[in-house]
């Protein structure tokens, strides 16, 4: 039976939309009216390499067994929708209309999936360790999730990678690593059989007989979504500089010795809570899949465009860390760097 599924942000979000409509699934996607209009007239295009394929293949939405559009946050109609799929940057929840959409959303206990780096704050209230810890800092408003229950809220590492072609239009997604989007359960079993039917309709899906990357995989542990920190802190917010921008392949490699420490740091504090060391990520594997990421992350590319506000997982984990008792020189010298850029935007907008 075909789902029916809001997506909120149409860029990183059509990536997973792609992967729901070639499953025969139907997808809304929340977005500026422009943008809207783009897709409800020409639909999405994401480029994608198959294994053992030289080039990207195109997929269009126009081509696929799902229904997709688009819509402004302020025409939703949440009434709609079997599960909702949180795909902004965290600073967008911000805006106006997108709040106002996410208190529909929680007073329709509609169950959300994040695949936001930054974890909604109901999700780490779902873990004993950080439920009582503050936190809020984090956040540029805290209070966007104050109305949701923390069972109703589950996380799905964002490990695939993947960008807007600068060049082309907004309905345009280019995946740069087809990995994985790795989900936790949600506390009702009727959700979890709702995204286990997912998992499997993604997984069969074939295009010229041929498997297709970026699979949905749902896990019972809560800290496998969050293997994704160490990486974060290790490459992604590392590529911000006093200077200019570095690729992740650069704030990796660089020094791999300190990135190792980093890396195991950050790894370390996630078994202190209870993470199981099967739910991790080993840093060779990590190091590997870095020498590819030729580009400055998207946190860096946002701060090197003038943004004033991005995705502060180095500042929550900072803030895990103290309130832990383990904190890291390195890791605050990051944030120390994150915090001195943005402040430079302040200060020249």
């Amino acid at each position: 039976m075909p789902r029916n599924i809001l997506i909120l942000g149409a860029s990183y979000g059509s990536l997973l939309a792609t992967k729901l409509l070639m499953a025969g699934h139907n997808v809304t996607l929340v977005c500026r009216r422009k943008t809207a209009d783009l897709i409800n007239n020409e639909g999405t295009e994401v480029r994608i390499k198959l294994r053992d394929e030289p080039n990207h293949r195109a997929i269009h939405s126009r081509d696929l067994p799902g229904t997709l559009d688009a819509t402004p946050p302020e025409d939703v109609d949440v009434s709609r929708y079997d599960l909702v799929g949180l795909a902004m940057q965290e600073p967008q929840y911000n805006n106006h209309t997108i709040r106002v959409l996410m208190i529909k959303i929680a007073e329709a206990k509609l169950p959300c999936l994040s695949i936001m780096n930054m974890p909604p704050l109901p999700y780490l209230k779902r873990i004993p360790g950080l439920a009582g810890m503050d936190l809020e800092e984090a956040y540029t408003n805290a209070g966007v999730w104050d109305r949701f229950e923390p069972g109703l809220v589950s996380l799905c590492s964002p490990d695939p990678q993947a960008f807007r072609p600068p060049e082309e239009g907004a309905n345009v997604l280019h995946v740069g690593l087809p990995t994985n989007f790795k989900a936790a359960t949600f506390a009702d079993e009727a959700h979890n059989r709702l995204l286990r039917e997912l998992e499997a309709d993604i997984d069969a899906v074939r295009l010229d007989g041929q498997d297709v990357p970026v699979k949905l995989k749902v896990f019972d542990s809560l800290f496998v979504p969050l293997a994704k920190w160490s990486m974060l802190l290790t490459g992604n917010y590392r590529c911000i500089t006093p200077d200019e921008p570095r690729s992740i392949r650069d704030a990796v490699h660089g020094d791999l010795a300190q990135s190792r420490a980093i890396y195991e740091h950050v790894d370390a504090l996630a078994r202190r809570l209870g993470a199981d060391p099967a739910d991790q990520v080993p840093f060779e594997k990590y190091a590997k899949a870095a020498e590819s990421l030729l580009k400055p992350s998207s946190a860096a590319r946002a701060v090197a465009n003038g943004a004033p506000f991005i995705e502060r997982v180095d500042l929550l984990v900072k803030l895990i860390a103290h309130q832990l008792g383990e904190p890291d020189a390195e890791i605050d010298r990051t944030v120390a760097t994150v915090d001195r850029k943005l402040g430079e935007r302040i200060i020249e907008g």
